[in-house]
């Protein structure tokens, strides 16, 4: 009850409803900084129907190309993981560590279909959808990741989905540590783990400009 007291508490101070809270919203960057791709979960947190349609619901604002709005979306929780968890990947560059480890699994998903067949201008949607909703969770103090690895037909079939699946965003508490590392254009961009923390190499906005 308290755990759900404060969690509630802190959703309402992150989406503004807050009254007995200072309102200070965090920043894009802060969003972005925290909107990393975590792997692990803490399974003792059960995320909830109506956070997920909140997630889902950025896309009634977000562009469209040529406002087609061919993006539909299946919430997944709990009770349904087990439908989705065996048929995805996660830590493709690192396959020796069998992520996600035991017990960190993701609980809850959103799966990505589209009405139409995919395409240059759906894969552009498809870009835009993952990134807004990816940091509507981070506002409302939820982590995720964008899965792109896994079987497609057995996913449609578990869940009986009417449109072909393109992604799926696993949503949930992480319970693991990321860190941003600088690196050149030369240097290797694969993430890797060392003493516990994920570490994802990025580069300096100097190396992104074009002079």
């Amino acid at each position: 009850m308290a755990d759900n007291y404060i969690g509630k508490k802190m959703e309402d101070f992150y989406s503004g409803k807050s009254t007995s809270l200072v309102k200070k919203r965090p920043s894009l960057k802060q969003l972005l900084l925290k909107n990393r791709s975590y792997r692990g979960y803490d399974n003792s947190y059960e995320v909830r129907a109506d956070q997920l349609q909140r997630i889902i619901e950025v896309n009634c604002a977000t562009p469209s190309a040529m406002n087609q709005q061919v993006l539909r979306f299946r919430p997944v929780l709990s009770a349904e993981a087990d439908k989705v968890l065996p048929h995805i990947r996660l830590g493709g560059a690192l396959p020796e560590l069998h992520l996600p480890l035991a017990g960190t699994e993701p609980k809850a998903f959103i799966v990505i279909c589209s009405t139409v067949a995919e395409g240059r201008y759906v894969d552009i949607d498809l870009g835009i959808a993952a990134q807004s909703m990816l940091l509507q969770a981070v506002e409302i103090g939820l982590n995720g990741i964008c899965i792109a690895a896994f079987d497609k037909d057995a996913v449609k079939e578990s869940l009986s989905l009417p449109h072909e699946p393109l992604l799926i965003l696993a949503i949930g508490k992480c319970a693991e540590k990321i860190e941003l590392t600088n690196i050149s254009p030369t240097d290797s961009h694969a993430y890797y783990r060392r003493e516990g923390i994920h570490y994802v190499p990025k580069l300096r906005v100097e190396d992104l400009i074009i002079k």
